[in-house]
């Protein structure tokens, strides 16, 4: 518990200290020494975790002016309040699921890293009401501007998740010295690479399916909506893409070769990393293995990222702040995909005779070690021998 209540604090400790870093852009000479460019970017980035009400593009003169900026505050501290309650959420079961003992701190460390922008984005989502209300115009086009403020969280929050992983992980190994290694599951191989390919499956429908820019064209016109629900297609393209590609022909080869390179290494990092999560839990849940194909979604996006940005030219005409403005990006299709994938890898974890004693819910208190404890014989004690130390099974 105190570790994840350490991460929460972190995390929204400073995602605060970055949105109140906003106005340090306002000075005169910022963009004389970070260019104009990386400077509206930076903007870009820390004004969705801003606390000062001017951002609320309020008119000051404006009649109820203190009123939108009231409801601007409101929704502030809605969001630092619901970053901290989510982040704490997904990093107690992440830490209890996975320990950082016998080899899963590096799991544990890329799993909170990733859980990061996820709480981020679901803070946002869910302050999202009260923000569109500080809006003089918040019912016009609200789906549309729901969808623009989902997908604000920004690459910031990929900075503040990595800090927080790293302090929340060395805090977890502090508080877990001492105590007796938890197991690690044996996984038979075929049970996992199933697994792993039916989860993966369930991402590529998203990432190769979806997201071609015919069928996200569909999605943007095929629904009207009325009234307040009209245009729901910026929602749900932003709910459902994982990318957008198109043929070879709307780019050079090279480029386009590229582009696709990253999103299969998107999928090879969740292959991967879906293979491993089973072995790595010390209870094998629905909610684990939903929040765990998150974590591999986000790790996969992660990765594309970066070696786009590797290979990006536009440094020396958007200035380098762009190189990183894609990172945090389709974290809410990470989410829907990622919980499907989740579940569906469990179904097939089951089907498989992968653990036999799966369990689709949070029954026991999940921290009591090996999954195959149910099916070992108690050992006989002695009244009179004293009991010796049983050692833990070895992966």
């Amino acid at each position: 518990m105190i570790p994840a209540v350490f991460g929460g604090l972190l995390i929204t400790l400073l995602m605060w200290w970055a949105g109140a870093s906003a106005q340090a852009l306002q000075l005169r000479g910022s963009t004389s020494v970070l260019g104009i460019d990386s400077v509206n970017e930076l903007r870009s980035w820390l004004a969705p975790w801003s606390y000062d009400a001017s951002t609320a593009s309020v008119d000051p003169g404006a009649v109820g002016a203190t009123r939108y900026a009231d409801l601007y505050r409101t929704a502030m501290q809605i969001r630092f309040v619901a970053l901290f309650g989510v982040f704490v959420a997904g990093a107690l079961l992440l830490i209890r699921r996975m320990p950082p003992t016998r080899g899963r701190t590096p799991a544990l460390l890329l799993a909170l890293w990733a859980w990061g922008p996820v709480a981020c984005t679901l803070a946002v989502t869910l302050s999202a009401p009260w923000l569109l209300a500080s809006r003089e115009h918040g019912s016009y086009r609200i789906l549309p501007q729901l969808a623009s403020v989902i997908s604000s969280s920004g690459p910031v929050s990929v900075f503040a998740g990595l800090s927080t992983a790293v302090l929340t992980v060395l805090v977890a190994r502090v508080t877990v010295k001492g105590e007796a290694p938890l197991p690690r599951r044996a996984v038979p191989p075929r049970s996992a690479r199933v697994t792993a390919s039916v989860g993966t499956a369930v991402v590529a429908v998203s990432l190769v399916v979806l997201s071609h820019v015919s069928v996200a064209g569909r999605l943007q016109t095929s629904f009207s909506g009325r009234g307040l629900l009209s245009e729901p297609g910026d929602l749900l393209r932003e709910w459902l893409l994982l990318g957008s590609w198109a043929g070879p022909s709307t780019a050079p080869l090279g480029d386009w070769l590229l582009y696709r390179a990253a999103d299969l290494l998107t999928l090879a990092v969740v292959w991967w990393s879906l293979r491993l999560l089973p072995g790595l839990l010390t209870r094998i849940t629905v909610p684990a293995m939903a929040v765990g194909a998150v974590c591999a979604i986000l790790l996969g996006l992660l990765a594309s990222e970066l070696l786009r940005t590797v290979a990006d030219d536009t440094v020396t005409v958007w200035g380098p702040v762009h190189l990183f403005s894609g990172l945090g990006s389709n974290v809410p299709a990470a989410l829907t995909f990622g919980v499907l994938a989740g579940t569906a890898a469990f179904v097939a974890l089951r089907l498989t005779g992968g653990v036999g004693d799966v369990d689709s819910g949070n029954g026991g208190d999940g921290d009591g070690g090996d999954g195959n404890a149910a099916k070992s014989p108690e050992p006989q004690i002695s009244p009179v021998s004293p009991v010796s130390p049983v050692s833990p099974p070895q992966a």
